[in-house]
């Protein structure tokens, strides 16, 4: 662990943007169970490189989360989160090899593109037609567990499926903790395999999980108080917004870049 390295590699504007970034993606992750990814993925990859952005995002999330897993395992439907983390399993190692071995620019280009259609996908009010199933759920489980070894934004396929369900909110988000849990750990293991877990990735791990924390506990404490609507409008606005503005086209607007 090498915080003058850090400091040294990166300016300070950039790691002040992603604290922020990190407080914003943890409340949101704290109160709906999901989208932290979806807004602090792509703004991390177009700041520094996408293998450090998701190599630390992967743990942070699942180190400041521990708390929500037990009484998520309480509250759950298992019969769906089984078979979902069964496709997960045989397409995580997929993802994170695409990963590694894809230029940056074309991750930074995977990850804004995907979050768009994924994001459509949600606001077009689509919902999975017949009763949850295990075929489905091992398929949707394919498709997150691929989102999630390229770019740890697993939610939306989960996420689709699970509110197309005779699910309410609370055992929707109870799901998604859990889901959530157990695929970290199997990226994790992708991720260990392919060398992305360096010194690096550890001090940024240390800077941006007291941050990450705080908006955790307080999206959570949200849930219940504020309505649903609402805040998914907040959400969804706030990962439009990150997505648009981390597209490579656009660096040269925003950043000054090209």
């Amino acid at each position: 662990m090498n915080f003058d390295l850090l400091f040294t590699r990166f300016e300070l504007t950039t790691l002040f943007t992603l604290v922020a970034i990190s407080l914003i993606g943890g409340a949101v992750r704290g109160f709906a169970g999901f989208g932290a990814g979806l807004i602090i993925m792509p703004v991390a990859s177009a700041i520094i490189d996408p293998k450090l952005a998701v190599a630390a995002f992967i743990i942070i999330d699942f180190l400041v989360t521990l708390p929500l897993v037990p009484p998520a395992m309480k509250e759950c439907d298992w019969r769906t989160i089984s078979p979902a983390l069964i496709g997960a399993i045989l397409t995580i190692p997929l993802g994170t090899y695409v990963l590694v071995h894809s230029d940056p620019q074309n991750v930074r280009w995977g990850i804004s593109i995907v979050i768009i259609l994924m994001l459509g996908l949600l606001l077009s009010g689509w919902r999975y037609k017949n009763a949850p199933n295990t075929i489905a759920s091992v398929s949707v489980g394919g498709v997150a567990g691929f989102l999630s070894g390229l770019a740890q934004i697993p939610g939306p396929p989960v996420v689709t499926y699970w509110m197309s369900g005779p699910f309410p909110i609370s055992i929707i988000r109870a799901n998604l903790i859990v889901f959530f849990f157990f695929e970290a750990i199997l990226a994790s293991g992708a991720y260990l395999f392919s060398g992305l877990f360096t010194g690096e990735v550890l001090s940024l791990i240390i800077l941006i999980v007291p941050a990450y924390a705080i908006a955790i506990w307080f999206g959570a404490k949200l849930h219940g108080r504020a309505t649903d609507k609402s805040f998914r409008t907040v959400a969804y606005i706030l990962i439009t917004v990150a997505a648009l503005t981390s597209l490579p086209a656009l660096d040269w607007l925003l950043r000054g870049v090209g």
